[in-house]
């Protein structure tokens, strides 16, 4: 047990009045990304004197972030590490907390209650396929309808998560759970037609918290901080300007609003969390356990730059500098002071890989260039599949024994993205890989 005090009993107070504050916005999937990205630019918006965008953060399983957070009146802390550092920020946004899978309805009536005008999603990318009534997806359809019902005005629904088109995915999701739900025709209207789903893009590299890291926030504060969030002093949040109703003043909070997302969107994936996933398995599979140890692995700074190569010619660079971007891209993975485990950036591969990789991959196939190092980098993920303990992935069960066989990785393929037609290059790199690794 901390000799320390709680760092709500310590007059740790945000700069504005947390009373007075409502909760304009629920958040499905309280993790430490969300604390990270979303909730500080709420909480600045609450600093800069507009209460309206308190947070109802939901987690959607698991108790444990809700209990560490209650205990601390929603207070936690938030420590940019690398480059100059600062102390710990206090965030004070989040009003409210819950647990979907504990108390649905009382998720359902956050969404129906009249201060609400946004919804915000870090669900991963397996979240959405989920539509059943106590997913994410069917308790924002229930919410609609409620408010449909109760004659109150739409709510845009914000996806956070690294899905091409996420605010598509979004959309598709909530209108299948709806139709689950029994939903007749004109809430599914409704929800069609006067919701809004805004593609967007979202860019802060966050780790999952720690003890250690408990323990040194706690330490700097010299208060317990059990929710403390690290993260790096990058932070970029893109999207579309389409809202159902009442929107924050975003742009004041140095938010990018834009016509089409899809350029930042394609920088996104197909650069920061392509090269994330190849450091992931390649770093794995050659005994790292970090992201920062991986890229001074000379061998796989290599292969991310040929990755980068490959993926620059799929890029609109008359909205993205690729150049300046992988630049970023390089001092951040090499951060030192922010340890982010290779591990946790390799779970969920099979939902991963089709637009981090495998899309680039296609693309390229349809111009008629070969592909080399995405290939390798697919190819160690089948690699990865089959020999890595504890790595996690909704089809595990179902990929891991194609994956240790000797045969071709097309069933593999065939299951996590049908349409994908350039498995003999992939063929070609896993044999290679199945020699060395």
């Amino acid at each position: 047990m901390s000799a320390l005090p709680r760092l709500c009993d310590a007059g740790f107070a945000p700069r504005y009045d947390r009373a007075a504050m409502t909760a304009g916005v629920v958040h499905l999937g309280l993790g430490a990304f969300h604390r990270a990205h979303q909730a500080p630019v709420f909480d600045a918006l609450a600093a800069g004197g507009d209460l309206r965008w308190g947070v109802t953060g939901v987690a959607m399983r698991s108790p444990g972030v809700v209990a560490a957070l209650a205990a601390q009146d929603g207070l936690y802390s938030l420590s940019q590490r690398g480059g100059d550092e600062a102390a710990p920020r206090v965030i004070g946004v989040l009003k409210a907390l819950l647990v979907a899978a504990q108390d649905p309805e009382a998720v359902i009536a956050a969404l129906a209650d009249p201060d609400t005008h946004l919804v915000t999603l870090t669900i991963t990318e397996k979240g959405y396929l989920d539509h059943g009534p106590a997913s994410a997806a069917g308790l924002i359809a229930r919410g609609l309808e409620r408010r449909r019902g109760l004659g109150l005005a739409p709510l845009t629904i914000l996806s956070c998560d690294n899905r091409a088109h996420n605010g598509a995915v979004a959309r598709d999701a909530v209108l299948a759970a709806a139709q689950g739900a029994g939903i007749g025709d004109a809430g599914l209207r409704w929800i069609a037609e006067q919701a809004a789903f805004p593609a967007t893009m979202v860019d802060r590299i966050t780790p999952a918290a720690t003890p250690a890291m408990i323990a040194e926030s706690s330490a700097l504060l010299g208060r317990e901080d059990a929710a403390a969030v690290w993260t790096e002093p990058f932070w970029q949040w893109v999207i579309e300007d389409r809202f159902a109703a009442a929107r924050p003043d975003f742009a004041s909070a140095g938010v990018q609003l834009v016509a089409d997302v899809a350029p930042w969107e394609a920088a996104k994936l197909r650069l920061l969390n392509a090269a994330h996933s190849t450091l992931a398995y390649h770093g794995l599979l050659r005994g790292h356990r970090f992201v920062h140890e991986a890229i001074a692995d000379a061998q796989l700074a290599a292969l991310i730059e040929q990755v980068w190569d490959e993926a620059a010619v799929t890029i609109d660079a008359a909205v993205v500098d690729v150049a300046a971007y992988r630049a970023a891209l390089r001092r951040r993975f090499a951060n030192p002071a922010l340890p982010h485990a290779l591990i946790q950036i390799a779970a969920d591969g099979s939902q991963k890989l089709p637009p981090r990789l495998l899309a680039t991959l296609g693309e390229r196939s349809d111009r008629g260039l070969a592909s080399p190092a995405l290939a390798a980098a697919v190819a160690g993920w089948v690699v990865a599949l089959g020999r890595i303990d504890g790595l996690a992935d909704p089809l595990l069960a179902e990929l891991q024994p194609i994956a240790r066989g000797t045969e071709s990785p097309s069933a593999i393929l065939a299951r996590i993205a049908p349409d994908f037609h350039a498995e003999t290059e992939i063929d070609t790199a896993l044999a290679a890989l199945r020699e060395t690794a």
